[in-house]
């Protein structure tokens, strides 16, 4: 076991070397420096094959459900029981690192394999799932796995396009789903107990704290916006400064304003990712630019209302320089809150190990996200290596996915339902 930290010396049983077998499965990538593997391609594929023989030594019943998510169940003596649902995603984004998403899918299942080893009988189905499109690389949407199993898919989704020109409905059936079952699909919330799912955390805090896992909150809410900010484009050289509409000018005053309000608000974070500029040339001034305008917060009042503070914030900038502006919402998702009964037995989970509780929320989305709308959720957080994720030198030390393991194996041996 990895030696660093007060808590280094505990010593845990290992069945499996975890890296190893992430390694492994990396390599179904399309070629890059990192793991690129996207939803309803060979490579997806080529790693469903592997998942399948996880689970299937960990004594589950495999099979693949009309929206691609890959099922492994662990029945139950009690053919009426209520159902577990644990996993996370297989897909990645481009060149990404080799533990997000997959580690989430195996962890889980090497509880399973652990308690079907010392044939323990639960009160209750187990269901370790590998969604297939969590990321949105592929299609310009995400979340149909989890959504199709809560009710909540758009169906007009399953016309949208990739980049070759190939829809969702082509990509999708011809992995071996159906996109005329999905709506069949639909679970019962009264048939199941709840869904958590391991997530390298993909910040520093655990690894801050020399924690090797520490338990969800809630995941954050997310508002983006597309900001367009117009000027005049003109010479750069025959333009004098307090005669200029520069449109660059204002979005720059305009990320450095927003920036301050985020760090100065509790609770809120706010993010300009994207510039667009026009024309884009060394000697033209800026005649129009595009910025995204995210805002993150778990606090969903907070979240909504920062929105007329950040176009407030816009448009008496665009005023002052004389320039004009326009919003459009692209994307609006709500926070969801981590449910008490399942967090709490997950938090006992790592207690009983003797690990200091840490609990902290989620910035980023999870399957997690989309499952709350079928049933209660929880999530586990593995320590991440400089809190890197999307990043090939993304990176979880085997000694803390270990402990992981451990917790979700206590957490289903001890879960009262």
């Amino acid at each position: 076991m990895d030696q660093d930290g007060p808590y280094a010396k505990q010593s845990l049983p290992i069945q499996m070397n975890i890296l190893k077998t992430l390694n492994t499965i990396a390599q179904c990538s399309q070629p890059s420096s990192g793991v690129t593997r996207l939803p309803f391609t060979k490579e997806h594929k080529q790693a469903n094959k592997i998942i399948t023989q996880w689970m299937k030594e960990a004594g589950m019943q495999v099979h693949l459900d009309a929206a691609g998510t890959l099922m492994g169940t662990y029945k139950s003596s009690n053919k009426n029981a209520k159902t577990l649902i644990l996993g996370s995603h297989q897909d990645s984004v481009i060149n990404a690192g080799r533990f997000d998403g997959i580690m989430g899918v195996l962890l889980p299942i090497l509880a399973v394999k652990k308690l079907h080893q010392k044939k323990i009988k639960l009160p209750f189905h187990i269901e370790c799932v590998a969604f297939a499109d969590e990321e949105g690389v592929r299609f310009p949407t995400a979340l149909m796995g989890p959504q199709v199993l809560a009710g909540t898919f758009q169906m007009k989704d399953i016309k949208m396009k990739d980049s070759q020109g190939i829809s969702i409905q082509q990509a999708l059936n011809s992995f071996g789903g159906n996109h005329r079952k999905l709506t069949q699909l639909k679970r019962s919330k009264k048939s199941i107990i709840g869904f958590v799912e391991t997530h390298i955390e993909q910040g520093p805090v655990l690894e801050k704290h020399k924690l090797p896992v520490g338990v969800v909150t809630g995941i954050s809410g997310i508002t983006r916006y597309t900001c367009t900010i117009k000027g005049k484009a003109s010479h750069a050289g025959t333009t004098p400064m307090n005669l200029r509409q520069d449109a660059l000018a204002g979005a720059a005053e305009i990320i450095h304003v927003l920036e301050k309000k985020a760090r100065t608000t509790k609770n809120i974070i706010i993010t300009v990712g994207s510039i667009q500029n026009t024309p884009n040339a060394v000697n033209v001034i800026s005649g129009e630019v595009t910025i995204s305008v995210e805002s993150r917060s778990l606090d969903n009042k907070k979240r909504v209302s920062i929105q007329k503070e950040i176009a407030s914030i816009v448009k008496k900038i665009c005023r002052a320089r004389n320039l004009f502006c326009q919003f459009k919402k692209t994307y609006d998702q709500k926070a969801v809150l981590c449910d008490k009964h399942l967090t709490d037995a997950l938090s006992k989970s790592v207690k009983d190990l003797n690990y200091p509780l840490r609990k902290i929320p989620s910035g980023a989305t999870h399957d997690a996200s989309a499952m709350s709308d079928l049933c209660p959720i929880a999530m586990l957080f593995v320590q991440s290596k400089d809190g890197l994720s999307h990043n090939p030198k993304e990176f979880s030390k085997e000694a803390d996915m270990q402990v992981a393991v451990q917790v979700l194996e206590n957490l289903i041996t001890n879960l009262k339902v």
